[in-house]
């Protein structure tokens, strides 16, 4: 099901939560509206869903217009954050229930509805639990029920929202590679809400990054990582360092002097360089950004070291081997098309 939407506005009293905000969802994707809070990617995802009405603008399915048609005529499974099951229930009765409280004429027979209700809980890894209930589940578990109670009602569209949220860092490692694989199988046209940049760059075939109710970026998690169109997107995806430099005759300078990064096609004057701290290596040539280590600390395999910058308080990250002897003050260089200038 390909979702679309076209010039939609939202506002709460008044506020605006999304501004003219359009955006085309492919059908069978899985994309990530990923942004910090308060950029209106719950607020995009509940329009989707129905739970919210645009204040302008419109939300299609298809070439159908679905912006006045309920949560239950749009036929969208939804997963949350806190899994949103019914405790009273077994897992069976759980993942059933859409079925169940269809009305009649739509209901399937009961034989049928189990019998779907137990090839998906074997679909999301949870053969045998069938008879238990949530508290007896861990919450890796009782995500991948709610998952699959989602996907009973053979949702047009599935929206995920935080739903690994409330987990720990390994299960939501694990339940990564666990939903990325299961879309595969499935097919389904996913949306999927995030503030972690890391999910949604290992999970999405597009991330749409959104900032104070409007989409900055939208492509591939390649291109917006490497290719980021704006301050905010470079500093958002991936971890970033900031110095601002002087565009003269062609090349960047900082603190008076050139630091051998050719600007030929940017403009004369005040900019701001952004790099990531990986794209950066010790030299002792001349020509580079000359820089004091002010602190130093291990993350993983490498080893994180802040430089202070001039004598104005800049201060940049670079990362080096573990091991690597670098002393109280080193030398920079950039690697080629590695950087942005903004």
């Amino acid at each position: 099901m390909q979702v679309r939407i076209a010039n939609v506005r939202k506002e709460f009293d008044r506020f605006p939560a999304l501004h003219d905000v359009s955006l085309d969802i492919h059908s069978g994707e899985l994309i990530a509206l990923l942004g910090p809070s308060g950029s209106g990617k719950t607020t995009l995802l509940r329009l989707i869903a129905g739970l919210e009405t645009p204040t302008d603008g419109k939300v299609f399915f298809g070439d159908i217009d679905a912006s006045e048609k309920t949560v239950q005529e749009r036929n969208i499974g939804f997963v949350f954050q806190h899994y949103a099951l019914f405790r009273h229930m077994t897992i069976l009765e759980n993942v059933s229930f859409g079925l169940s409280v269809r009305p009649r004429a739509t209901r399937p027979p009961a034989g049928e509805i189990r019998r779907r209700a137990m090839e998906l809980l074997d679909l999301v890894q949870l053969s045998g639990l069938e008879k238990r209930y949530p508290n007896q589940l861990s919450g890796g578990q009782r995500q991948r029920v709610a998952l699959a109670r989602a996907l009973a009602i053979e949702p047009g569209v599935l929206l995920l929202d935080e739903p690994f949220g409330a987990l720990d860092a390994q299960v939501r490692r694990e339940l990564r590679k666990w939903l990325r694989e299961m879309h595969d199988r499935t097919g389904h046209t996913t949306v999927f809400v995030t503030h972690d940049q890391e999910e949604a760059l290992e999970l999405a075939d597009r991330l749409c990054v959104m900032s104070q109710g409007k989409i900055e970026q939208v492509g591939s998690p390649d291109t917006v990582y490497d290719s980021p169109i704006s301050p905010f997107v470079f500093g958002f995806i991936g971890e970033s360092s900031e110095l601002p430099v002087t565009v003269e005759n062609g090349e960047l300078w900082s603190g008076g002097r050139a630091i051998g990064v050719p600007a030929p096609d940017s403009k004369t004057g005040e900019a701001r360089l952004f790099f990531r701290p990986h794209d950066v290596e010790l030299v002792e040539h001349d020509a580079s950004l000359a820089g004091v280590v002010t602190s130093s600390r291990r993350v993983g395999g490498t080893r994180r070291v802040e430089l202070e910058i001039g004598g104005e308080g800049h201060k940049v990250e670079v990362d080096l081997p573990f091991d690597h002897p670098a002393g109280e003050k080193t030398r920079l260089s950039f690697r080629p098309k590695r950087w942005r200038l903004f």
